[in-house]
Parts: structure tokens; sequence; C-alpha cells
């Protein structure tokens, strides 16, 4: 099977940074698209930031030239820069990756990890 597993989140004040980590465990042949999703209380899980297998990224309107993506292979891992923090961040932070896990089958499956906490207050 495969797992992601978040870490980084933690309390911040405001104008601060937090750098968020994903790393990805089990059968992966290769990893694909990965994103960032968060969820605030009461309001629906949204994307964060994305980044496909050749590094284009994308991100949503509100953490543009605040949040930064970043991928490396080698480790299976995708990060998630945060800087200039603002309360409105406040959510839980989700990873997703689309994982290919047999070079025999071109099949490919979406993962999710947990989730990790990211909380900005003063």
């Amino acid at each position: 099977q495969v797992q992601l597993v978040e870490s980084g989140g933690g309390l911040v004040q405001p104008g601060g940074s937090l750098r968020l980590s994903c790393v990805a465990s089990g059968s992966i042949f290769s990893m694909n698209a990965m994103g960032w999703y968060r969820q605030a209380p009461g309001k629906e899980r949204e994307l964060v930031a994305g980044i496909t297998s050749d590094d284009s990224t994308n991100y949503a309107d509100s953490v543009k030239g605040r949040f930064t993506i970043s991928r490396e292979n080698a480790k299976n891992t995708v990060y998630l820069q945060m800087n200039s923090l603002k309360s409105e961040d406040t959510a839980l932070y989700y990873c997703n990756a689309r994982i290919r896990k047999s070079r025999y089958n071109p099949r490919e499956y979406d993962y999710w990890g947990q989730g990790t906490q990211v909380t900005v207050s003063s």
C-alpha cells in the first residue's frame, strides 16, 4: 500500500513562516501530480498549490507570492513553503499525490495524507 505522511504544521504568528513536508512510502513506481489542499472549519477543502511531474506549478490566488510548492523525487517528498502567513491561512493542510504503483500497469491512484494543522494567531 501507499501512505502519505505530512509534517511541519504548528502555531505561528501572523507574518511568520512554516514549511510543510509530505513523504510518500510504500508501493511506488512513480509520483506524478502532487498538491497541497486545505480545509478550514465550516469551509470546503480547497487547492492551495499543485506541482506536476515536470515541475509546473499552480497556486490559489490567495497564496500567490507567499507560498512555494516544490518536490524532491528521490525522496518521494513534496514541500510547501509558507511565508507571510495570515490568520486566514489557518486550516488543516492535506497532501495529495497521484501515484503509479507498478511499471507493468499504467493506472494511477490518488492518495491523501491525514493532514497537519496550521494555526496563524497572535
